[in-house]
Parts: structure tokens; C-alpha cells; sequence
């Protein structure tokens, strides 16, 4: 028996899988060394959560910023504070081998120095949703990515043909958060609302999500807005806003909290956007020219 030790583990040496080093550039060009694909994963980003959840590794995360809340079991995850201002100490304590956060937060330079490996990540286009499901599939290496940007795709696509002939062409304001942030014509939100048939009161130049003047949505008079309920409050407050053709002619649709999520997250539920998109637009949209 002793003499056949040797070929017994050589056969189980030869029968273990390869684990291949391998490494991917995030968004801000750093390059992530990774040896193997990353099973204990901070997300700071609830896009990124739910991206990783709909590529099939939900299970590999083990804390999330505190606005992740989709699907549902990412609710019962430790919660590290939020994206932009994320508590350090408890990720460090989660020991991660690999953080997922926005290129817009600050944190990315300490986490590093703290001998974390982090992949900053953020999609604010429509492109640039499906170029990050397809990193996540890279960094994870996992299959799928292709399958979810198709979903993507067709979802909106089917809510684009939903939408009558007759209520295309409004002119929409999207806020999107209060400030007021508008969703302008190259985010992914201003994309789905051109794809829906509508046009955008936003002047490309502002940018994706520009701070804007409420003077600049009275001058422009939009037949349709869109808003959530964080802003609802304000908007009747905003001097001349109640004399908008939208808010007299009741043109419009106030999103609760959950919808929110799911119109402002540029990831997977990016069809169901495009479907509470294209039903406000049927419920609530005027036919076009009917109050020029």
C-alpha cells in the first residue's frame, strides 16, 4: 500500500481544478491582481449588489452599504455605512478579499493602503451598465453577463412598444433627486425616456444628472414629470411651479421609494424602469399637442 501512496497523490494533484491568477482594470484604469475569484465581497454600490446577485454570486457577499436593499436577501447582510462615506473599520473587520464600490467615492485610496483589493466600478450610461455586468462577470468568473444585458435590452425594448403612438414626442422632466438633480439625455435614465418615445427637457451639454436652476424647468414647460416622493413636497413650492402645464393638467407621476430604487439604480431592474416609465407615460401623459 505504501509504494502506491505516491501515484495516489499524484492522480489527486492532477484531478484538483486549476486556479488560475488572473487580473482586471476597473473604471479608474487600477488593476486588481486576483488569484482566484473573489468569495467574501464588500458592495458599496446597490447597482453593483444587485448585478452580483443577478449573476448568481449573492452568496459571496457578506456586507453591503447601508442603501442596498435588492434582492431581499441582501437585508440581512452587515451594513458598512454608505458609499460615499462607508465605515473602514467594520469592512476591515469583514476581511474581504474584494471590495466593489463607486468611482466617485473617496474611500478607494485607504482601503487600498489598508491592503484591500477594491474594483471601483460605476455605470451611468447605458453602455456603461452593460460594460460593468461584463467586468463583474470577468472579476467573478462566472458566466451570465451576456444573458442579463439581453434582458436588459429586450425589457426595455418590449416597454418602448407598450407606449401608443399618440402619447410619444412629450417633453419630460425627470428629477431625480431633490436639489434639484434632473436626469439628463446621456444618463441611463434619459436613454430609456428616448427609447420610450419621449424627449428629454435637458440640455445634453448639462450633463447626466446636472444640478439645475428650477427657473430653467418654468422656462422650458415640460408636458410631463416624473419625480419621486422625497421631491413631491417641494415641487408646488417652487415659485411658478403651479403654473406648469404638467402640474395643472395633472401630468404626472410620483414614484414611491421602492419604484425609486429600481428607476435610479443602472443595473438588471433596468427593464422594470423602463415598464414604470412607460406606464406613467400611458396613464398620465397628455396627447401630444394637446396643451400647446
Amino acid at each position: 500500500m505504501t509504494a502506491l501512496c505516491p501515484f495516489i497523490a499524484l492522480g489527486v494533484l492532477f484531478a484538483a481544478p486549476a486556479v488560475h491568477a488572473y487580473q482586471v482594470a476597473d473604471d479608474q484604469g487600477t488593476v486588481i491582481q486576483l488569484a482566484a475569484p473573489p468569495q467574501r465581497i464588500v458592495s458599496l454600490l446597490p447597482s453593483l449588489t444587485e448585478t452580483v446577485c443577478e449573476l448568481g454570486a449573492c452568496s459571496r457577499l457578506i456586507g453591503v452599504d447601508r442603501y442596498s436593499n435588492w434582492p431581499a436577501d441582501v437585508r440581512k447582510l452587515p451594513q458598512v455605512g454608505g458609499g460615499l462615506d462607508p465605515n473602514i473599520e467594520a469592512i476591515v473587520a469583514l476581511k474581504p478579499d474584494l471590495v466593489l464600490m463607486a468611482t466617485s467615492s473617496r474611500a478607494a485610496e485607504r482601503l487600498r493602503a489598508l491592503g484591500l483589493k477594491v474594483a471601483a466600478l460605476e455605470p451611468k450610461t447605458g453602455a456603461d451598465v452593460r460594460r460593468v455586468i461584463d467586468k463583474l462577470g470577468q472579476i467573478l468568473q462566472v458566466s451570465g453577463a451576456d444573458r442579463v444585458a439581453r434582458s436588459i435590452d429586450e425589457g426595455i425594448a418590449a416597454a418602448a412598444r407598450s407606449v401608443p403612438a399618440h402619447l410619444q414626442g412629450q417633453r419630460v422632466y425627470f428629477e431625480a433627486s431633490p436639489g434639484p438633480h434632473a436626469a439628463g439625455p446621456s444618463s441611463f435614465i434619459g436613454e430609456m425616456l428616448k427609447a420610450l418615445g419621449m424627449r428629454n427637457i435637458i440640455e445634453p451639454e448639462l450633463g447626466p444628472f446636472p444640478k439645475i436652476n428650477p427657473e430653467y424647468v418654468l422656462r422650458a414647460d415640460p408636458d410631463l414629470i416624473m419625480a419621486g416622493e422625497r421631491s413631491s413636497s417641494e415641487l408646488g413650492k417652487r415659485p411658478g411651479w403651479r403654473n406648469l402645464r404638467a402640474v395643472r393638467g395633472q401630468h404626472m407621476c410620483i414614484f414611491d421609494a421602492a419604484q425609486v430604487d429600481a428607476l435610479l439604480r443602472p443595473g438588471p431592474r433596468m427593464a422594470e424602469a423602463a415598464r414604470l416609465m412607460a406606464r406613467c407615460v400611458t396613464e398620465k401623459g397628455p396627447t401630444v399637442g394637446a396643451t400647446r
